[in-house]
């Protein structure tokens, strides 16, 4: 049995949950970096899931730095990831280019909106 779960009547696409699932376990620390994941095929299995959902799941998870694969080894918690201060420091630089560029602050905060991964 799988450690996540999938709620078939949330208005949330279930890729979108099991990402959601995964990425707040990493940045919560429920799981350490190094933790390694069940293959897609096992979790789609477990989760009652076409295979192509949990693929894409993963493979946002990896784009966003979330996750390593490493080939026949399986998928792990990346072992880097963005501490506060990363984040706060590259929220630094696009305030000061923002503003550079004239923009206010409802029309910078409308651009970090639309461009927040949904």
């Amino acid at each position: 049995m799988s450690e996540f779960s999938v709620d078939v009547s949330s208005a949330e696409p279930p890729f979108e949950q099991v990402r959601r699932q995964i990425a707040e376990g990493a940045t919560k620390g429920e799981f350490a970096p190094g933790h390694k994941l069940p293959t897609v095929r096992r979790l789609a299995a477990d989760l009652g899931l076409a295979n192509n959902t949990v693929a894409r799941a993963y493979r946002e998870l990896e784009t966003d730095g979330v996750i390593e694969t490493h080939g026949r080894k399986g998928t792990f918690i990346a072992s880097t990831k963005l501490g506060k201060s990363d984040v706060n420091a590259a929220a630094q630089t696009y305030a000061q280019a923002a503003r550079r560029q004239g923009l206010s602050l409802d029309e910078a905060n409308r651009l970090v909106e639309k461009n927040w991964p949904r």
